[in-house]
């Protein structure tokens, strides 16, 4: 579905994901704006705005995925260019935000990096941000500048109920951090809750140990929010199926797969791993990902037109 609008509406991409930001401006039925985003020699990143922007209304679409350090640093020049361009407004488009699992001093001497990267965010010039499931939601607590924070339930729902696989299911939540996210998906599907604990043998390697709740004889969706080298979701998986559930799905809002976490999905127990189009890592054997383009686009034309975007949480 496209949307059709005479808006006067400027979007820019950064490398990070420009198939993405091509299915934002389609969905928007507007054109991409140009910009020239390149590496000197010396890895240093240059832009150059291309166009007249005074006094309109920016947004620029880059997940800080992987290369995490790279994509930000380049989201982070693209707003200074436009801010010493004389744009009205800056809005940062980040489906997947990088560092959101540094939230809080979870042992002494570490870094609140989430916290960091709002301030840098803000001291750039951006004056809004757009994101989707975030790691905690508290970071949206982090700016002193309004976020917008979609979620991806609905889109994976609906997707999940086209494949027909909602029926005698349970939601699992893969580790015990994740229960409130499963929770409501348990509650949107109407079907029952279980819970895998789990112990983190390593940053690469996790151990269930043991399920809380019925899955015999059931399909099984696992929730999480982000999975990289899928070892939390293949371990529940395995679990799960020793457990004598029957088919076994798993859903995730940022898939950032890497060789290990596409080997490990595509070896597991797990029929298909679906994700959304937040990064553009969420590939592989048994992965499928759901566009969020038409998510994005619908709250960047809300946010355009100051319009609500509560109505995009509604699941139909």
């Amino acid at each position: 579905m496209e949307f059709t609008m005479a808006i006067d509406i400027r979007i820019f991409s950064g490398t990070a994901h420009q198939q993405l930001a091509d299915d934002i401006v389609s969905y928007l039925g507007v054109r991409k704006s140009d910009t020239t985003v390149t590496q000197f020699p010396d890895g240093e990143t240059f832009v150059k705005i291309n166009e007249n922007i005074r006094g309109r209304d920016i947004f620029i679409v880059q997940p800080t995925c992987p290369p995490t350090n790279e994509n930000l640093m380049e989201l982070l020049i693209m707003v200074d260019a436009a801010k010493r361009a004389s744009a009205n407004r800056i809005t940062a488009v980040i489906p997947f935000f990088g560092y959101a699992r540094q939230d809080r001093k979870d042992q002494p001497r570490v870094p609140i990096t989430a916290k960091l990267v709002a301030n840098l965010l803000t001291a750039a010039g951006v004056n809004r941000v757009l994101t989707m499931d975030l790691h905690a939601g508290q970071i949206q607590g982090f700016f002193d500048i309004p976020v917008d924070h979609l979620y991806a339930k609905p889109v994976l729902i609906r997707y999940l109920r086209e494949k027909g696989i909602c029926d005698n299911l349970v939601v699992v939540s893969p580790d015990v951090g994740g229960m409130k996210m499963a929770h409501s998906y348990s509650k949107a599907l109407e079907c029952p809750l279980a819970i895998v604990a789990k112990n983190r043998v390593s940053a690469t390697e996790v151990e269930a140990i043991s399920l809380i709740g019925e899955v015999e004889g059931k399909n099984v969706l696992l929730v999480d929010d982000i999975s990289e080298t899928a070892g939390t979701l293949v371990s529940a998986a395995q679990i799960c199926q020793s457990n004598g559930a029957k088919r076994i799905f798993a859903g995730v809002s940022h898939a950032v797969l890497g060789e290990v976490g596409q080997k490990r999905i595509a070896e597991s127990d797990i029929e298909e791993l679906v994700s959304t189009d937040s990064t553009p890592y969420a590939v592989g054997e048994k992965v499928t990902a759901v566009s969020v383009a038409e998510l994005l686009g619908e709250a960047i034309r809300r946010i355009h037109l100051e319009e609500s975007v509560t109505s995009l949480f509604d699941i139909s």
